[in-house]
């Protein structure tokens, strides 16, 4: 390929210049991303059979707060992880689905809300293979992508409390459907903007390819070829990007 092994094993989309990550398993980041993951079906029991929907919202918050946290420790205590990077938005996307499935399945929220949102993971999960047949990772997370899933995870308890009757439950209700429109917006607007990155990214590799195969040197950014003047050639690599 038009790229350097290095190049290769990059994060799709990820700077060279980014903090790096290790191949650690056993750090603290990990193992709250860990706790996070088994507060799923602990979430969904306490949504789905005792109706316990106060200390559902307990482990949300819990859930929420662990997340910031271990973000936080991460970059403080430089334990960034591969596996870090996998299990944080896992728990997040998680969490999202429990809730929506607890929504739905007692009639609080309509099942086309849920099928729209796990519409788009399909859609970028199936994306992956593609990815990694051009020699790229998962595409990282962007600021939409984010946004989305913090309204997303608001809407959820609010939209839980508007069952309850009262100025408390009709406040909760328009207040958890606007955050779910827009967290929903948000989603599909992040899943776009994943879908343009990666057509990108492997547009750029069958140019790479193309020119590998017509021995012409590949185009630094700027426009310059690289090594010109110098006498010297390199493959497109991490100098691309």
């Amino acid at each position: 390929m038009g790229r350097s092994d290095h190049d290769g094993r990059l994060t799709a989309g990820g700077d060279v210049g980014s903090p790096a990550v290790s191949d650690r398993i056993w750090t603290v980041p990990n193992l709250l991303s860990m706790l996070r993951l088994l507060g799923v079906p602990l979430f969904l029991w306490l949504v789905l059979v005792p109706r316990a929907d106060v200390l559902a919202l307990v482990v949300l918050a819990l859930a929420g707060l662990s997340d910031w946290l271990d973000g936080k420790i991460a970059r403080a205590w430089d334990q960034a992880s591969k596996l870090g990077q996998v299990l944080d938005p896992l728990a997040d996307r998680l969490y999202i689905f429990a809730a929506l499935l607890g929504l739905v399945v007692r009639g609080i929220v309509p099942w086309w809300l849920m099928a729209i949102l796990v519409l788009r993971d399909v859609l970028i999960i199936g994306a992956l293979p593609l990815l990694r047949h051009f020699g790229y990772g998962p595409l990282p997370v962007n600021f939409a992508g984010k946004a989305a899933t913090l309204c997303l995870l608001y809407a959820f308890p609010l939209l839980f409390l508007a069952g309850y009757p009262g100025v408390v439950g009709d406040g909760a209700r328009i207040m958890g459907w606007a955050f779910a429109l827009w967290g929903t917006a948000l989603y599909w607007w992040a899943g776009l903007l994943y879908a343009v990155q990666g057509l990108r990214l492997i547009g750029r590799t069958r140019r790479d390819e193309r020119a590998d195969r017509a021995g012409t040197p590949h185009e630094a950014p700027g426009g310059d070829t690289p090594g010109h003047g110098a006498g010297s050639t390199r493959s497109g690599g991490a100098g691309d990007r």
